[in-house]
């Protein structure tokens, strides 16, 4: 079984041998994404402006968090540690699969099989979710702008139908898309940015946000689950380890660029507005603006044309980050056809561009019906936020994020457990102590996050829907762990597949030639 570098997979497929990622049968297409590609495809998910405008002002008004930039730069650090033990087993494993194939070569097929289905739920609910404010703020274009009265899931069903049609396009036609939308609007954020320190408010520039005494306080933890959510998007790096030409060098960079990239960013983005209203205002600053706050913010210190353009980047840029969470479901769900835990169709790309299309309509019709279903439920006037931005941003947003740090948390057990299988505890010491160091913090984050879940969507204590949300993840993993078991025991041979993605079936195709 190969797990070596790509030098050693690029030979062998050469020859006419077996290759981990590059065969042509359920393979994704090879060799479409370089550095470039996929640092862009995996900063897209982050949705960068959305969490500046959005984010960051609830952090500091609802929890009241002052010390948010110094937040930021702790869950870098938390993330950092994860990155190091995921980013070796991705020189080992290369599967669009990349969570549940980790934890499959870690804790096994059975466990494997739990995750594939925690992260199938999970990322259709993080991308699912944006619809929900993407509808609500282009309706809001168009009364502000042209005057005219739609609702909002007008618009998130037309962009779900968009998003499904670019996700049979080729991945690298894709990252372009992602790539000039992702430049824009990080470029009006860092605008921002500069004018904020340039005119700093009376307090100055001031570090005080970074001072540890900030962090305290009840909101805290769910302080905690917010920031871990904006972070979101660089961990799918592997998920497109099969369309790299070298995904032993370029996933592990990508990374750790997104790492870096992000919580500077981040930490900087958040300091501004700490600058721009001063430390003592900027709780109370956020609590009458809400996520007006970088609006706000940019007209007086920009102007309105400004202004204006960064409402409509802020679309452009969720628009991205679905596409981005859209390709990364279509993707597991191509990697859970392959190997036999989603009918077979599942695991076949589409035509020319190598994508995997029966993924892409998964995600879509998802999408379909999700926004078809709150927008029957929703009796609220056209311009009303409450039910596509409190119910199926933050309710989706929220269990999403829990499923994925979960996930997290679950893939760094799987890492410090395929190395020691190995008996590589020695030369791998110091990435598995950096493992077992981010599955503390992120099971601590998961605790959090299930204890102020009522807070986080927006419900009242005592709230059904507190408890209801977080179980869908634990009825995934039931479901999924059933399903490994039931495979363990009636189709062994499939089940020994879990996690081996493509090699698996090189191995069979191999073994069907040999006479």
């Amino acid at each position: 079984m190969t797990t070596g570098s790509s030098s050693t997979s690029s030979a062998t497929a050469d020859s006419g041998g077996i290759s981990t990622f590059k065969g042509q049968d359920r393979a994704l297409r090879a060799d479409r994404l370089g550095t470039t590609g996929l640092l862009l495809s995996v900063l897209a998910a982050t949705a960068p402006l959305m969490v500046v405008a959005g984010v960051m002002p609830t952090t500091f008004g609802v929890m009241g968090i002052l010390g948010q930039p110094l937040l930021f730069v702790i869950l870098g650090l938390v993330l950092a540690l994860f990155s190091v033990g995921y980013a070796e087993m991705s020189r080992h494993v290369h599967n669009a699969g990349a969570f549940y194939a980790y934890i499959s070569r870690g804790l096994g097929g059975t466990a494997g099989a739990g995750a594939a289905m925690v992260a199938l739920v999970a990322y259709n609910a993080l991308q699912v979710g944006i619809y929900g404010i993407f509808g609500f703020e282009v309706s809001g274009l168009f009364a502000t702008y042209l005057d005219l009265e739609i609702a909002w899931w007008i618009p998130a069903l037309l962009a779900a139908l968009a998003v499904g049609a670019l996700g049979w396009l080729k991945i690298d036609l894709n990252a372009r898309v992602l790539g000039v939308l992702l430049v824009i609007e990080v470029a009006l954020v860092v605008i921002f940015d500069v004018a904020a320190i340039a005119d700093p408010a009376k307090e100055g520039l001031s570090l005080h946000a970074f001072n540890p005494d900030t962090l305290t306080g009840a909101g805290i933890g769910t302080a905690l689950c917010f920031c871990v959510a904006a972070f979101l998007g660089f961990e799918q790096a592997p998920v497109y380890a099969e369309e790299t030409s070298r995904p032993h060098v370029l996933v592990p960079r990508v990374m750790f660029l997104a790492i870096g990239g992000i919580a500077v960013f981040y930490t900087v983005s958040c300091w501004a507005y700490t600058v721009a209203t001063g430390p003592s205002a900027v709780v109370g600053t956020a609590q009458e603006q809400s996520a007006g706050m970088l609006f706000f913010l940019t007209e007086d210190l920009i102007g309105e044309t400004f202004t204006d353009v960064l409402h409509v980047l802020f679309v452009t840029g969720m628009f991205a980050a679905m596409l981005s969470f859209h390709n990364v479901v279509a993707r597991y769900a191509f990697a859970m056809g392959r190997e036999g835990l989603l009918p077979a169709a599942f695991g076949r790309t589409s035509g020319a561009s190598g994508a995997p299309g029966t993924g892409s309509l998964l995600q879509t019709g998802v999408s379909v019906l999700a926004v078809a279903a709150f927008a029957l439920t929703d009796d609220k006037p056209a311009g009303d936020p409450t039910a596509p931005v409190l119910h199926l941003f933050t309710w989706m947003g929220s269990l999403g994020a829990l499923g994925v740090t979960a996930l997290m948390a679950a893939a760094s057990v799987s890492v410090i457990a395929f190395f020691v299988r190995r008996g590589a505890v020695a030369a791998q010491f110091w990435r598995l102590a950096a493992s077992a160091l981010s599955v503390l913090a992120l099971l601590f984050i998961v605790v959090y996050t299930v204890k102020d879940f009522d807070v986080l969507i927006g419900a009242g204590p005592g709230s059904a829907l507190a408890w209801i949300l977080p179980s869908v993840i634990l009825l995934a993993l039931a479901a999924g762990v059933v399903q490994g078991l039931l495979l363990r025991s009636r189709a062994p041979e499939r089940h020994a597949r879990i996690g081996l993605g493509n090699e698996a079936f090189q191995l069979d195709k191999a073994a069907e030639e040999t006479p």
